[in-house]
Parts: structure tokens; C-alpha cells; sequence
């Protein structure tokens, strides 16, 4: 067998048990690197900056070193629930985005939304004046198609 195969075998033991990478340590990793390279970037323009930077790159080695963490954390159900509350976050956030495109890109209705429950609705354009209840909590919108 050879070493790098031991090495490998070795390394799998030891991760056994431990989270490793998910979701939410590759945003880590990735954004550490971001702020290790934004920080310098900016020590070099001036003195007064590299103070700056320092605290910039310091701050990016924090979440490097948070990520490390997390990755061989043996606490699996606390790490997963991190995770499935940022992957719920960003689910939210790239649904958001996503729906306001294709709401912007429709033509034919106008999109309401619902005060008490943050409801969409949806309604064709040319209708005039109307009042609206919410599907979802019985509450009444009022607008102009």
C-alpha cells in the first residue's frame, strides 16, 4: 500500500464522526478568501489604509478559522441546523429575486400583496379598481389594475 493511500485511509478515520464541508462552510471559506484578498488589496495604496486592511484581513482569518471549526466539529445535529438555517435563508433570498424577475417580466397582471401574510396575489391587468382577498388569510387588498 502506499503512502499517500495511508495517508488517505488515515485522514478518512480521522474525519469520521465529524461534519466536514457543507453549504455553509464553503460561504465561509469562500468569503474568507474575499476578505484576505480585499485586505490586500487595500494595504498596499497607503499607510492610513494598512491599518485598514489589517483589520479587514483579521476579520477574514476569523471566519477562516470559524469555518475550520465547524468542519471538524464532531456536534452534527448543531452543525446541520446551522446549515439548514442558511440554506432556508438563501432559499428565501434566490426565491425573492427570482419571483420579482419573473413578476417584473409579466405583463398581463398586476401582483398584490397581502399586509397580514406577505401573500402574493395575482390579478389581470384592465380590471379596474378592485378589492382582493387573500387566499391565504382572508384579509382584503384594495388597488387599481
Amino acid at each position: 500500500m502506499s503512502f499517500f493511500r495511508k495517508l488517505g485511509d488515515a485522514f478518512v478515520r480521522f474525519m469520521y464522526g465529524r461534519n466536514g464541508m457543507d453549504q455553509l462552510n464553503l460561504v465561509l471559506v469562500w468569503s474568507s478568501v474575499g476578505f484576505i484578498v480585499v485586505a490586500n488589496l487595500i494595504s498596499g495604496i497607503s499607510d492610513t489604509m494598512a491599518a485598514v486592511g489589517l483589520v479587514i484581513y483579521y476579520f477574514g482569518m476569523a471566519i477562516w478559522i470559524i469555518s475550520l471549526f465547524r468542519m471538524f466539529s464532531k456536534n452534527l445535529e448543531k452543525r446541520r441546523r446551522e446549515n439548514g438555517e442558511w440554506l432556508r435563508l438563501w432559499w428565501n433570498i434566490k426565491n425573492g429575486v427570482q419571483g420579482a424577475q419573473k413578476r417584473r417580466a409579466d405583463k398581463n397582471h398586476k401582483y398584490f400583496t397581502c399586509k397580514n401574510c406577505k401573500a402574493v396575489c395575482r390579478v389581470p391587468v384592465g380590471k379596474g379598481k378592485v378589492i382582493i382577498t387573500c387566499p391565504r388569510c382572508g384579509g382584503k387588498i384594495e388597488g387599481k389594475t
